[in-house]
């Protein structure tokens, strides 16, 4: 079969052409090979370099381009343009584990990152989230602590139970989290059967200045499907890369996977109205205070040409907001709106918004100027608008209409504990109590397999949690990890 496509010719990085790839230059048939073969230097260098540095967390990841559609009308709500009836957004999305190296298997106990951008005609919104509503910690101070306890033991080099129990047993708020992630769903069986997020309370703002807490929610058109510890490890047998197969695979096939989008919308006034503070990010909103509303439509329908460069350089940070959506006081999210971007400079590059998976499809205007990856021209608008306020004509310059109304706040400057006067044990005791017979012996199952090889001391002190969130909980542990349920109940007093 001929080929009669134009003929292109291999150039170096500098466009000049290429008239040998596979040969080196040597001294000789036999060699040595000679320092001015630039190309087989060039390709040496560059072959080095191909791998950036992996997330810090959520280093295995997969994801896909789609759609968001709004069918719901949230106009008295938020003024947001991606958000009213009707508007169709094109976005990209990332599954992740949260422990896992990037040469983790996809199927292993953990919960699952579920973020997203949407590329809104008023800037890139980013919406971070998991396929839990809740997390381990309510502070920020704690993250490091909790995320050194997912990685690896600085001697033996291997992830390590005992460190996170007793990260856990010591940090009763995690609770919540640990109840869900034991329970059936800590495996899911593809990032298209799962649930997600925006697990962070966030706000919407109208076009009358008006302030609403709100809560995301994506519920998977294709169901919930999990698999239990013994099916995921005779999948990882097989398959390490078991998620990306199916994602992937599915959206080939057409066979796009949708979730429907809700919000919970909270009064602003309603802060304090309620046993629980509504920007905990262990806590869940009920859905009987605030329902469930119905927003739209998400659809992942193309699949990434090139994986490094439109998922593992794509970055995504709660600090990415867009007019009628913005943040609250939820402690976690305001170190997050930070330290996500801030991880993006150092693993990206300081220009890291400009690479195109990662670049607004509106216009961009702003006064960053040089260092690494500085390889686009001036967004200003005119080279000679390099700073502001300037008096150059044209040149991009603030806009009050955009403007957010204040936030109240109050209380004094100090170091809170933020475990006084908070309930740990109502949430996952509810949560307990809502699971069937059979899911709740799995839950107690898969933690007692967890704790294999924990010390006692730290068992027992965990325990001790699951019983305060309902007797039957805590007994159910204790007896599969064979401690004295006496004494765990007398810890729990």
């Amino acid at each position: 079969m001929s080929d009669k496509s134009p003929k292109v010719t291999l150039t170096t990085t500098a466009g000049a052409p290429i008239a040998d790839n596979q040969n080196s230059l040597t001294a000789g048939p036999l060699g040595p090979v000679l320092m001015q073969d630039y190309q087989l230097i060039e390709k040496l260098a560059h072959q080095n370099r191909e791998r950036i540095p992996e997330r810090t967390v959520h280093a295995k990841g997969w994801g896909a381009f789609g759609t968001l559609t709004i069918t719901g009308d949230l106009t008295k709500y938020t003024k947001a343009k991606a958000l009213q009836p009707g508007a169709r957004t094109e976005m990209l999305a990332r599954f992740s584990t949260v422990a896992g190296e990037m040469g983790a298997a996809d199927h292993e106990r953990d919960v699952r990152g579920f973020a997203l951008k949407f590329y809104t005609e008023e800037g890139n919104w980013d919406l971070v989230g998991n396929n839990t509503p809740v997390f381990f910690i309510r502070d920020p101070y704690k993250f490091p602590d909790f995320i050194h306890t997912q990685k690896r033991h600085p001697k033996t080099n291997m992830r390590s139970p005992t460190a996170m129990w007793d990260f856990w047993s010591l940090s009763p708020e995690s609770l919540h989290q640990v109840t869900i992630l034991m329970s059936d769903r800590g495996i899911p069986q593809s990032p298209r059967f799962m649930h997600g997020f925006g697990s962070h309370t966030y706000s919407f703002i109208n076009d009358k200045d008006e302030r609403f807490w709100v809560k995301f929610h994506f519920k998977s058109q294709q169901g919930i499907k999990n698999h239990t510890n013994r099916e995921s490890e005779g999948i990882i047998g097989k398959n390490r890369e078991s998620y990306q197969a199916d994602l992937f695979g599915a959206i080939e096939d057409g066979d796009f996977p949708r979730w429907n989008v809700f919000v919970q919308v909270m009064p602003e006034a309603d802060v304090g109205k309620h046993w629980y503070n509504p920007f905990d990010l262990t806590k869940v909103w009920p859905h009987a205070d605030y329902p469930l509303i119905e927003l739209g439509v998400m659809e992942l329908n193309r699949n990434p040409e090139n994986y490094f460069n439109e998922i593992e350089q794509a970055a995504f940070s709660p600090s990415n907001v867009v007019p009628g959506i913005s943040f609250s006081p939820d402690k976690m999210l305001q170190a997050r709106i930070f330290s996500y971007a801030d991880a993006h400079r150092y693993r990206l590059g300081t220009h890291y918004e400009h690479l195109p998976v990662n670049t607004a499809k509106c216009p961009v205007h702003h006064y960053h100027k040089d260092g690494p990856m500085r390889f686009f021209p001036p967004v200003t608008g005119n080279v000679d608008a390099y700073y502001e306020p300037n008096s150059v004509a044209g040149s991009a310059k603030q806009d009050e209409r955009f403007a957010e109304p204040p936030l109240k706040i109050s209380g004094d400057a100090t170091r809170y504990n933020h475990r006084d006067g908070n309930d740990d044990y109502k949430q996952p005791g509810d949560l307990f109590r809502l699971m069937s017979p059979d899911q709740q012996a799995q839950l107690m199952n898969n933690i007692a397999e967890a704790m294999q090889g924990v010390p006692e001391e730290i068992v027992k002190r965990q325990v001790a949690h699951f019983f305060k969130a309902d007797p039957a909980y805590g007994r159910g542990v204790a007896e599969r990890m064979g401690v004295t349920v006496t004494e765990v109940a007398e810890a729990a007093e």
